[in-house]
């Protein structure tokens, strides 16, 4: 068959948010500041490429505390923790830096605020994800987990006077609303979280997607398997009636998906570097693609600060 490619539309914004720019930077700052080894319960943000470069440079990856060793440094991953391992883990002495994105922070605020207000939660999530692992468990009952609009029909709280809905920040957006639809059917007075839990660069990044699936043949999505928000946004293009692939890095690219397409639509989750961007369009072009032309799009500057005592000197 002959190849058609001529053009890689690049989504605007795509990458790095501020919450993962943040996690990264705590992680290099306290191995700067104190040495390696740094310990990181969980990966610090869902990519194979930025956790294999910060182990290289000293980090060590657990998922237990009993793995950590008394007085080291501990950082948090960007996902959160449940109140257990926090407790758990300030018993045990350990140096403690959190990188739970301010996002998922805001979530835990509200949980904890309403929760002394007497109200049961209804969690939109996905079973098994440490955000939702993390947000569960700032309680230890009266938060119930739907993952889809069945679960809804099932979900039995305790009372739905006081009833609120929370979700995942790295949702796809038109699934959440759809839950969400559900939940305000079955429970007219649930309170509808005051914000948008879903984050903005989630929000941004599938926006971005919408407006290019017209415009291409095929979608990439860089990313690796475990990050939600990557996922989410192959998904939706698929949806959108788009071929779509999601590659950990530009060796998982494969010719025969470019195969009589002319235009490619590029993005990347918001956990996955743009090194690993460039060499995907590398890849690209040199399997035939001719000009790369970037989205007009949204530019984010939002940047949260990090932790107090992580200034290197």
């Amino acid at each position: 068959m002959t190849l058609l490619l001529q053009e890689i539309v690049l989504a605007e914004p795509r990458g790095f948010c501020a919450g993962v720019d943040r996690a990264i930077e705590i992680v290099e700052k306290a191995l700067q500041k104190f040495g390696a080894p740094i310990y990181v319960r969980h990966e610090i943000v869902h990519n194979t490429y930025v956790v294999n470069d910060l182990k290289a440079k000293g980090a060590v990856f657990i998922e237990e505390l009993d793995d950590v060793p008394p007085g080291a440094t501990l950082v948090f991953s960007a996902h959160g923790v449940s109140r257990a391992v926090h407790d758990d883990a300030h018993r045990r002495g350990f140096q403690i830096f959190d990188a739970t994105c301010p996002l998922v922070t805001k979530v835990h605020v509200e949980v904890a605020k309403l929760h002394k207000e007497g109200y049961e939660f209804i969690m939109i999530g996905h079973k098994g994800h440490p955000e939702v692992e993390g947000t569960m468990g700032q309680l230890d009952s009266g938060i119930h987990l739907v993952e889809d609009v069945a679960d809804v029909a099932r979900v039995m709280p305790t009372q739905t006077a006081k009833l609120a809905v929370v979700t995942q920040t790295t949702l796809s957006v038109d699934d959440a609303a759809e839950i969400a639809a559900a939940v305000r059917a079955r429970f007219p007075q649930a309170r509808s979280p005051k914000q948008q839990d879903i984050c903005y660069a989630t929000q941004n990044r599938q926006d971005a997607v919408k407006i290019m699936s017209p415009q291409v043949d095929l979608m990439i999505v860089v990313g690796s398997p475990t990050s939600s928000n990557s996922n989410r946004l192959a998904e939706l293009a698929r949806k959108l009636g788009v071929e779509s692939y999601m590659v950990d890095s530009a060796d998982e690219l494969q010719s025969g998906w470019l195969e009589g397409k002319q235009s490619v639509g590029l993005t990347a989750g918001a956990s996955a570097p743009e090194i690993l961007v460039k060499e995907v369009i590398d890849r690209i072009k040199a399997m035939g693609a001719v000009s790369v032309r970037k989205m007009n799009g949204i530019e984010e500057t939002l940047k949260f600060p990090l932790p107090k005592g992580l200034k290197v000197l």
